[in-house]
């Protein structure tokens, strides 16, 4: 995924939801980038996206995000059960993704439970990135605009938008919030490939994000 600038970074395709790129100055999120995410001050997370009953199954972690970390998911329930899944299974990664930089842990069991391959790999260095920076994130995350399909053989694809004009990196030796401007670049496209596991889990196998995606602009 991406999201807010700092120093540089190391984020690969693979990184599902969560290469780093500044909120207002990000690069593309395929292959390589160097570039942290962040947030803005936020509230309590929420969500308009059909999640809930399904985090609980199959033995999925349970994520709980810090209160300076909100989040919006617009992406309504489908009235497909298979969809639904996708889209809950994705949001859950995407929080778990971010819990791992607040943990500072680039193995937090969490991400991995839903991520793998060559997206794991990408992952564990977009998060190893701020915990060699010393950088969390806080503030605001919204998701929207999501285009999900679901093939019979037991994979499936997701797009979707993300905005991250309320997202900012915070160091954590200074506590202090690196703000930048929103611009084209705040604005972020998603591309990821799941698989549903023996668990009956979606896990992502790999993830390209641009930044400055006109389709995600307002």
């Amino acid at each position: 995924m991406k999201r807010r600038t700092l120093p540089a970074a190391t984020a690969l395709a693979a990184t599902a939801a969560l290469l780093l790129t500044a909120c207002g100055s990000g690069d593309d999120k395929s292959n390589n980038n160097d570039k942290i995410a962040g947030a803005d001050a936020g509230s309590s997370p929420t969500s308009a996206s059909p999640s809930a009953s399904a985090s609980k199954a199959a033995g999925r972690p349970k994520i709980e995000m810090p209160s300076d970390l909100s989040y919006t998911f617009e992406w309504p329930a489908t009235s497909d059960a298979a969809k639904d899944a996708v889209l809950s299974d994705s949001e859950q990664s995407i929080k778990a993704v971010d819990l791992a930089i607040v943990h500072q842990n680039a193995l937090d069991k969490p991400y991995l439970y839903y991520y793998e391959g060559e997206a794991a790999a990408g992952t564990q260095k977009f998060i190893q990135n701020y915990v060699d920076h010393k950088a969390s994130i806080t503030g605001a995350y919204r998701f929207y605009d999501p285009q999900v399909a679901v093939a019979k053989d037991g994979t499936a694809s997701l797009s979707y938008c993300e905005d991250q004009g309320k997202a900012y990196v915070k160091y954590l030796a200074t506590n202090k919030i690196k703000k930048t401007e929103v611009t084209a670049k705040s604005y972020v496209v998603y591309h990821t490939s799941l698989k549903k596991n023996s668990k009956g889990v979606w896990v992502i196998q790999k993830i390209i994000s641009q930044s400055g995606s006109a389709e995600c602009q307002p």
